[in-house]
């Protein structure tokens, strides 16, 4: 397929609304920021092999292109607005274009951001998205917020994604397709089709202080809020929330580990005075996503768990 047929065909699927008043088409997007509120930016790169396995079905890559973007806007308590992406494919076949495009915006119709421009280029697989969201000015959950006596809360269930990752390395879990068994189904789809917390995000702010997604793993992203608002974390790995599927897998023991150091699970992690507990529980019950509550912020450096400082080195992904 041709450069231009590509981008009519991507074209076709993208939306038209009041605060695009010229989106795809041209040398570049004009777009109508509502008035009185921030701009927020995010962009993130995905390679095939680093990010997501090779074989992985061109609609599960187009849905994981655009929620790891979502959950960085989610992160700040932003509403998605609009996005560019930057396709490098190797070749542009339709019908692997047609599967990126209805995974990508199957995410972005449900969170209502639209594809204004972007650009295609032929190499290697590898998916670009900036995406742009708006905040009130003053509301952006922010890494550099959280204060001491803070509890740290996370959302959903931490380490499926590192777990899948690891059977898929170990040739237990088949990318390519769904698997039978509902569990090892619940890791590969954690895998390849995470859950941006983008209705989350958007009701903790004026309640969170700090806010961060997990997507280098729970240790180094909270170490980043530490790091930022000049603070030390204790966590109670015992408190971490594992998903049946993960215990089933690889015990209790592994399963609290990877929740530690595993990353793509792109949850929420966040920061409130213990005075917001209830509210954060009644969200959690109006969301119907459980939010649990790990540990606590105080004076220091770093995270400790289970008495020990614990490294903070960044999840290496696929590599």
């Amino acid at each position: 397929m041709a450069e231009f047929s590509l981008i009519d065909r991507i074209r076709a699927r993208t939306a038209a609304r009041a605060d695009i008043a010229l989106g795809i088409g041209d040398d570049a997007a004009l777009l109508q920021p509502q008035a009185g509120l921030q701009l927020v930016v995010t962009a993130d790169t995905l390679n095939s092999g680093v990010h997501f396995p090779p074989e992985t079905p061109a609609a599960d890559i187009g849905w994981k292109t655009l929620a790891v973007n979502l959950s960085d806007l989610a992160a700040m308590g932003a509403q998605p607005a609009w996005c560019t992406l930057a396709l490098s494919l190797p070749n542009a076949e339709e019908v692997w274009v047609d599967g990126f495009a209805d995974g990508f915006f199957a995410l972005a119709d449900t969170h209502g951001i639209v594809l204004i421009g972007g650009d295609t280029t032929r190499g290697p697989l590898s998916l670009s998205v900036t995406a742009m969201g708006q905040v009130t000015p003053g509301s952006a959950l922010r890494r550099d917020a959280a204060q001491v006596g803070d509890d740290i809360w996370v959302s959903g269930t931490l380490g499926d994604a590192a777990i899948a990752l690891r059977a898929w390395q170990g040739g237990t879990l088949d990318v390519r397709g769904p698997a039978e068994d509902a569990q090892v189904e619940h890791l590969r789809l954690r895998l390849a089709r995470p859950t941006p917390r983008v209705a989350l995000g958007r009701a903790l702010v004026g309640v969170a202080h700090a806010a961060v997604d997990v997507s280098d793993g729970l240790l180094a992203d909270l170490g980043h809020i530490c790091a930022r608002s000049g603070a030390g974390a204790r966590i109670d790995p015992a408190c971490l929330p594992l998903s049946a599927a993960a215990r089933a897998r690889v015990g209790d023991t592994h399963a609290r580990d990877a929740a530690l150091r595993g990353g793509d699970d792109y949850e929420l992690c966040f920061t409130a005075p213990a005075a917001k507990r209830a509210a954060i529980e009644a969200l959690g019950e109006r969301l119907v996503l459980p939010l649990t509550r790990i540990g606590e912020m105080v004076q220091g450096q770093g995270v400790v768990a289970d008495g020990n400082e614990r490294g903070t080195a960044g999840y290496e992904h696929f590599l």
